[in-house]
């Protein structure tokens, strides 16, 4: 499986996580031909603190049982925004507030929106 298809991968799976968990406006952003950070953001947000660990936490089973491992969690006790670093793709999970905020969908408008079906 070539590097660009396991992050596809990794971004489904993501995103069906956050789903799972009642997430708010599950998107994909590639990033890919604009930065090296990663392939792709997975941007969502929850009602309250504890939706958001809870989705963060689903996001990191899902992934974790598939063997793809967490390379670094920020923000997870204040639950504001908490960022999940996969390597290939990072995930925001943030409160309704902070998403709007932060509105990273604007400041990485660079990249390419994805469909979930196109991850397939």
């Amino acid at each position: 499986m070539s590097d660009i298809e396991n992050s596809k991968k990794m971004a489904l799976m993501a995103m069906d996580a956050l789903e799972d968990r009642k997430g708010i406006d599950v998107h994909a952003i590639d990033i890919s031909e604009i930065s090296t950070l990663a392939d792709y953001f997975i941007i969502a947000n929850g009602t309250n603190s504890n939706q958001v660990q809870a989705m963060a936490d689903s996001v990191q089973d899902a992934l974790g049982r598939a063997g793809y491992l967490t390379k670094n969690v920020e923000g997870y006790e204040s639950a504001n925004w908490i960022l999940l670093d996969f390597g290939d793709i990072i995930v925001h999970v943030f409160d309704s507030e902070n998403r709007v905020f932060y509105d990273l969908e604007r400041i990485w408008r660079d990249g390419k929106p994805v469909e979930k079906e196109s991850l397939n």
